[in-house]
């Protein structure tokens, strides 16, 4: 059985997304929504983490309470993943950070790896793979397949809008592997991008369009 797809339907997220989308959105306030639309996904994603007891002294009692009982990175695919990564570094200040450099040759449609700055052993319990753009699906297998190589036990896709065909190519690759999203959208065009989708996400958050 495959790992679910959970499509976030929250009003906010979705009341962001429209503006995220839209061509007049200058990088400024689109990184602003890329961070707002990132938070309200990590609470989708961790959802049903394990949580653990913990003694906690109020000012007039002491209390039972529960925290999250395993260890959570985020691993950002640079450079688009960076403004979803430092939104949920502000949410979950704990977790480490794992930086992997994957860009699409426009050629081949296909990731190349260049840059890959991962401890020497994996630190994580569950790793959060971080991409605005789940489109053919390449740089996602590529970045899981790494992490699973370098031990770590459990991963999760986390992008804000899909295409049908990275998504089934993610699942075919990795259906162990949850992938949470704030859109699912029609198609690919001829050269890759999602549509209706939002462009370049990387050149929108960074004015290098």
């Amino acid at each position: 059985m495959s790992a679910p797809i959970h499509i976030s339907d929250h009003p906010l997220i979705q009341h962001k997304l429209a503006r995220l989308r839209a061509v007049e959105t200058k990088p400024p306030e689109f990184r602003d929504l890329i961070a707002a639309i990132s938070r309200g996904l990590l609470f989708e994603a961790t959802r049903d983490l394990p949580l653990r007891p913990v003694e906690v002294t109020t000012p007039l009692a002491q209390v039972t309470c529960r925290e999250i009982g395993v260890r959570i990175g985020l691993v950002p695919v640079l450079r688009a993943g960076l403004g979803m990564a430092e939104a949920m570094l502000e949410a979950l200040p704990e977790a480490s950070v794992w930086h992997l450099g994957l860009y699409r040759d426009h050629a081949t449609l296909k990731p190349v790896t260049y840059y890959n700055k991962l401890p020497a052993r994996s630190d994580m319990d569950l790793a959060l793979v971080l991409d605005p753009m789940l489109a053919t699906g390449g740089s996602a297998i590529a970045a899981i397949n790494i992490l699973k190589q370098h031990g770590t036990p459990k991963v999760t896709f986390v992008g804000i809008i899909g295409a049908p065909e990275g998504r089934d190519a993610l699942r075919s690759a990795h259906p162990d592997v949850p992938i949470v999203l704030a859109a699912l959208d029609d198609r690919l065009n001829d050269i890759g991008y999602i549509v209706p989708g939002l462009g370049d996400a990387g050149d929108r958050q960074f004015g290098t369009i």
